[in-house]
Formats: C-alpha cells, structure tokens, sequence
C-alpha cells in the first residue's frame, strides 16, 4: 500500500515537472508525453483521489502561467477518457481509439475557436506560407545559373498552397493516432507496475481494416472529380477533406503489413519501426494497404513460406 502511495505521487511529480516545461524549448518533445501522467492517476485512484494529486499541481502551473495551464486541461481531457477505459478493464483498442478520437476532436475545437473568435484562417495561412516558400524558391533559381531555365509560376504557388490545405486532415489524423498510440505504450507498463494489469492492443501485424474501405476511396476519387470541375466551395471542401482521411487509414493498413511482412520473415521489430516511419513520410505508399485490403496478399505471403 505504502509503494503504492509513493508510486502515485511519483507520477503527481512527474506530471508537475512535464507541465514546467511547458515553459521552456523543451515543450516541443514533452508536449507529447502530456496524456500519460493523468491517465495513470486516473486510472490507478478513485476520483477523489485523482483531484487531491491533479489539483495541487494545476494550481502551481495556473500561478506561473496561465496559457500553460489551458495547455494542461487540453491534455487532461483525453488522460480521464482514456484512465477511465484501463480502470474498466476496456480493450486496448478501445482505449486507443478514444484517446484518438478525442485528441483529434479537441484539434478541430481549436481550429474552429481560433476561427471564429480570433479571425484565424488557416487556408490563407497555408497559402501565405506556400507564398513565402514560392519567393525563396524563386530567388534559388534566379541566383543559381543551373536553374536558368526553370520557372516558378503563379499557378504552381496555387498548386502548392492546394496541396497543403489538402494535407491539414491527414497530418492532424496521424498526429492524433500517434499521440493515443504513444500513451497507451507508456501506461501500460506504468499501470503494470502498479498491479494494474492492462489488456495488450493487438500486435500491429494483425491490424486490418475493413475491406469496405476501398468503396469509400472509389466515392472519395469520384466527389474529387466532380469537385475539380465545380465551382462550389462545400462539394471542394468534402473533396479536400475525405481522401486524406482516407489515406490515413489506408497508411493505418500499410503500417499493419509491415509488421506481418518483418515478422513472417523473421525480421527485428526495429526494422519494421523503421520502415513504418518511412511509410509515415513516404505518403504513397499507402497503396500498399490498398492492395493489401483488395487482395490476400497476406495469405500469399504465408502460402509461399509453406
């Protein structure tokens, strides 16, 4: 009992002092790390339990600095849904995929309050940004005689600050699943060592989504096709919106066959991390969950071992 007191206070401490740097540079490494700490205290405490240790700590971010602790209750948000599945004995995947869904609906409030209330517009910063990046490329072209004869038009700025809008849904999918996926990997171990045993998420090798899908990216293709030759902004905007989704969870599905492809092979698990990072960067090759979801490409593999 009393290892198990300290253990939570270890972690009340923890969370203090990832909140702290917040206040620092350090913030863009251990703003990811932020969800862990409240959902092993809610998950390990009763509710009033989880106040006395979360509270005191709120308090002291509140007086240093107030933004931080707007920063803070966004992170807190997801750690009780997510506590509150591991308490429950909930699936892995439930938990993941809550921490996910809230992560990523929490980003869009923002997108929306930021809008609305202090005038932000994202597309015409995305475009300002593919101005800027236009200027610097034009000023290598004209200041280096090996790019004499390229040229940087007006419509290829356009094309650029199309393609970045476009990119807002998947970036804020994968940043969404990644935050969820690095948490669930922490807590586990966390509530482990606390006596807390914890359902393991599925090995990545066995992920599959449904085969449907490939339905919906057919219907996102064809609303893309009527977008690019309509002019009404709420049709252009379903087109902008939908297939990245889309390929997000067809990257989902690449990730998936290569963890089964590493492991069928006898391969290290650092080698399948490696190459779903590069899948991750590498956008296209979400087509290989495309044809991994149309086809038994997985089944064939396994034919051909035996």
């Amino acid at each position: 009992m009393l290892k198990f007191r300290l253990a939570t206070v270890a972690w009340s401490v923890i969370y203090l002092l990832l909140l702290l740097t917040l206040l620092t540079p350090l913030k863009m490494i251990t703003v990811f790390f932020l969800i862990v700490p409240g959902a092993v205290l809610f998950s390990s405490l009763h509710f009033k339990g989880f106040l006395i240790h979360v509270i005191p700590v709120l308090l002291i971010i509140a007086f240093l600095d107030v933004y931080s602790l707007l920063l803070a209750i966004y992170f807190l948000i997801p750690s009780v849904l997510m506590g509150w599945i591991y308490k429950k004995g909930g699936p892995a995947f439930q938990a993941l995929m809550t921490g996910m869904g809230v992560i990523l609906a929490e980003l869009l409030v923002v997108l929306l309050v930021a809008t609305y209330s202090f005038g932000f517009d994202l597309s015409q910063y995305l475009r300002d940004q593919a101005a800027m990046t236009a200027n610097i490329v034009q000023q290598i072209f004209s200041a280096n005689p090996m790019f004499s004869g390229a040229l940087w038009t007006a419509e290829d700025t356009q094309k650029l600050g199309t393609m970045l809008i476009g990119k807002v849904p998947y970036v804020l999918i994968v940043t969404s699943f990644l935050l969820a996926v690095l948490t669930h990997a922490l807590v586990r171990p966390a509530l482990s060592s606390l006596d807390m045993p914890v359902h393991k998420m599925k090995p990545a090798r066995e992920w599959r989504l449904p085969r449907a899908l490939i339905w919906y990216y057919l219907l996102a293709i064809v609303i893309e096709w009527i977008a690019n030759s309509s002019d009404g902004s709420w049709i252009q905007m379903v087109s902008i919106s939908m297939l990245p989704l889309i390929h997000a969870c067809f990257t989902i599905q690449t990730i998936g066959f290569v963890y089964f492809w590493t492991h069928s092979r006898q391969m290290s698990s650092v080698i399948a991390l490696l190459l779903s990072l590069v899948v991750l960067i590498v956008q296209p090759l979400y087509i290989i969950g495309i044809i991994d979801l149309a086809f038994p490409l997985r089944e064939a593999i396994t034919r051909s071992k035996k």
